[in-house]
Parts: structure tokens; C-alpha cells; sequence
């Protein structure tokens, strides 16, 4: 007769002694760094109450007086402009898990640990979202030129509408026109996806980004990175907005370009991990969430400028 083996077939010893094997140590997903909040560089100085909303006020300069004075007559006194404000309304933000007992007692990894990461990363990533929803709506806006003709509105804008190096140095121009204050030095932030970005060094000829890199200093092609270029420096990231809001549903990138002053906020209490009260009756639900109260507003529209454009790899 022939052999019977015992092995890891179904219906032998196999079965039931070989089990797979699982690493304990459970990693986290690929995660953006929250950055966006950073380019709030107003606060309230001397807030005077809690509220609801915070008005912040900026004084209004007088217009030039560049008529000689008549040695004898005196002259009429002016009034000083009234202020122009913006209103920084607060809002509760927060997000909440409720972990069981049973899990953190049968679970082959450490649950506390990884769900306190996970929610912290949460309340980081959830602000910063926040904070960018105000910084995109400004009303500074250039479409990008790259394609054969350019869009007057962001659902005009193809897929061969791409960032170019004179979109930038536009931008960096009514930003310096507008008197906006740099950022860094004489350089203005500027954050960008990375699939505009690599538009922007793949473009060639004069004036363009690739050409001085490519025969002075090459650094940065090996890096994969832009640095600095035409008074601004860039910080790329794929939190930067996008949506499929251009023509025939193209996404559309958002490149923002920002001096000081350009977003304000205003907290009343600053976003913070909860460990929340076991309050059921076997004590088995433990609460774990972040809170926070605070809000966003665009400052100084002049300190502010967004470049909307499609990307060549859009579709990749």
C-alpha cells in the first residue's frame, strides 16, 4: 500500500501544529510631515477677553504729502485712516478612539502604544489641514503657462497646463510689488507638490531652472531637489491641495508662495492629547482623542500668492 505521510496537508498532524508566524512589530503608514501650520506666523499679541473669534487690526498708513508748504499758511490737518481688521473665528476641533479591554489583553502587539502615535499623528495632520484650507483661498492667483494657451480659471486648466520657472518668478514679483516681507533673508516660502516640482526642473532653455544647474552647480539635479530659485525657497510636500477640479476633471495643484504675516491664528486652547475617564460599568472602554479650540485666517492678502497648475505625470 502506499505511504501515508504526515505532513501539512489537510486532514494530518499539520494541520492543526504549523500556524503562520506574524512579526509583533507592526509598523505605521507613510506619513507627510504637517508643515502647513508653520507659515502662521501672526498671533494675537494682547488679546483683550476670550471670544468666540479674535479681530486683529492693521493700521492704515497716511497718503503722501509731496506739496510744498507755504511758509505762511498753515496747513489743514488730516485724519488718520481708520484700521482694517480680520476675524479669526475659533473652532472646537478633535477626534476620539475607544479602545477595549479585551483588545489590549488578546492582541499579539502593544495596542496603547501604537493607538497614542496614531492619534497624535491625527490631531497633527488634522490641523494642519486646517490651516491650509485658509491659506489656499486667497484671492492672489496666477494659472500656470506651460501649456499651449493659458487658463483664465482653475476649470480651464489641462492636463498639459504645467508650472513654469516664469510662473514663479511672476509670483515673486507682485509679492516684492506688494511690499510683502520675506520669509528667510530676501527669500518668500514657497510649498510644492512634488509632481509640480518635478515640472519645474524638468523645464528647459534660458530662464528656466534645469540650465544653470546643469553646467554651474549640479547638486541639486543629483538631490532631486530645487533649493532655492528665483527668490523663493521650496519646501516640497505632497500635503500641498489638489483636487480633480480642472477641465475634463484634470487635478489641479495648488503652489503657494507666502511672505510674512501671510496667515494668522488664534488658539484658546492649543490641540492636545485626551486620555479620557473609564466610566462604563466593568471599566473595559478607555478613551484616548486629542481637542483642541483654535482658527485660521488669511492676514496680509498682499504677503500671499497661489500658482494653480496641472502636472505631465498626472495621469502616472
Amino acid at each position: 500500500m502506499a505511504n501515508a505521510y504526515t505532513s501539512t496537508d489537510a486532514g494530518t498532524l499539520g494541520t492543526s501544529l504549523v500556524q503562520s508566524a506574524y512579526d509583533r512589530l507592526v509598523e505605521f503608514a507613510l506619513r507627510a510631515q504637517p508643515m502647513i501650520r508653520s507659515v502662521a506666523d501672526k498671533r494675537p499679541a494682547r488679546q483683550a477677553m476670550p471670544g468666540s473669534s479674535v479681530v486683529l487690526q492693521i493700521h492704515n498708513d497716511l497718503a503722501q504729502a509731496t506739496s510744498a508748504l507755504t511758509e505762511t499758511t498753515d496747513p489743514d490737518s488730516v485724519a488718520i485712516p481708520s484700521t482694517s481688521s480680520v476675524t479669526v473665528t475659533l473652532n472646537e476641533y478633535g477626534n476620539a478612539a475607544l479602545v477595549t479591554r479585551k483588545l489590549q489583553l488578546f492582541s499579539l502587539a502593544d495596542v496603547d502604544p501604537a493607538i497614542a502615535n496614531i492619534v497624535a499623528f491625527n490631531m497633527a495632520d488634522s490641523i494642519d489641514e486646517v490651516a491650509q484650507a485658509a491659506l489656499v483661498g486667497g484671492s492672489n492667483i496666477r494659472y500656470a503657462t506651460g501649456g499651449a494657451s493659458t487658463p483664465a480659471a482653475r476649470n480651464e486648466i489641462a492636463a498639459e497646463d504645467i508650472i513654469t520657472a516664469a510662473d514663479i518668478r511672476f509670483a515673486v514679483a507682485k509679492l516684492r510689488a506688494g511690499k510683502a516681507v520675506p520669509r528667510k533673508g530676501s527669500l518668500f516660502w514657497c510649498g510644492i507638490h512634488p509632481e509640480v516640482s518635478h515640472d519645474l526642473r524638468a523645464e528647459t532653455g534660458s530662464g528656466a531652472w534645469r540650465l544653470p544647474h546643469e553646467y554651474q552647480s549640479n547638486a541639486e539635479i543629483w538631490a532631486g531637489e530645487i533649493g532655492t530659485f528665483e527668490g523663493a525657497y521650496f519646501v516640497e510636500t505632497p500635503r500641498m491641495k489638489q483636487a480633480t477640479d480642472g477641465a475634463s476633471s484634470a487635478r489641479v495643484f495648488r503652489t503657494i508662495l507666502a511672505g510674512q504675516q501671510a496667515l494668522a491664528e488664534a488658539v484658546a486652547e492649543e490641540p492636545h492629547t485626551v486620555i479620557g475617564p473609564v466610566t462604563d460599568k466593568l471599566m473595559r472602554f478607555r478613551p484616548i482623542g486629542w481637542y483642541g479650540v483654535l482658527g485660521f485666517a488669511r492676514y496680509r492678502e498682499a504677503s500671499l500668492y497661489r500658482i494653480e497648475s496641472s502636472s505631465s505625470i498626472n495621469a502616472a
